[in-house]
């Protein structure tokens, strides 16, 4: 079956970094569209980044853009999340899901499969 399992979380002063990783297996990963949300306390779960099958384009929330780098190795089945200038604001647990879809690529509806997220904690 399809497993999407990430790593990386951890908890970080604010200004510090992360590098978070998603390892996928049981799909033709090279085919899927891959993204990553978030979920704070209290929150909806939200769009962060998103990455083509080839890794040819990306596309950022607003809030991220220019801190966090969104990157993929298809030979090695693994989508990253490369989280600089954390800010406390950034807490919350992140997810990496798999999309076949190529619209509305901010929607988590969109996606197929989910990762069961790792925790991100930014401290002041």
């Amino acid at each position: 079956q399809v497993q999407l399992v990430e790593s990386g979380g951890g908890l970080v002063q604010a200004g510090g970094s992360l590098r978070l990783s998603c390892a996928a297996s049981g799909l033709t990963f090279s085919t899927y569209n891959m993204g990553w949300f978030r979920q704070g306390p209290g929150k909806e779960r939200e769009f962060v980044a998103h990455i083509t099958r080839s890794g040819g384009s990306t596309y950022y929330e607003d809030s991220v853009k220019g801190r966090f780098t969104i990157s993929r190795d298809n030979a090695k089945n693994t989508v990253y999340l490369q989280m600089n200038s954390l800010r406390p604001e950034d807490t919350a647990v992140y997810y990496c899901a798999a999309s076949s879809k190529n619209y509305d690529i901010t929607r988590a509806t969109s996606f197929n499969y989910w990762g069961q997220g790792t925790q991100v904690a930014v401290s002041s």
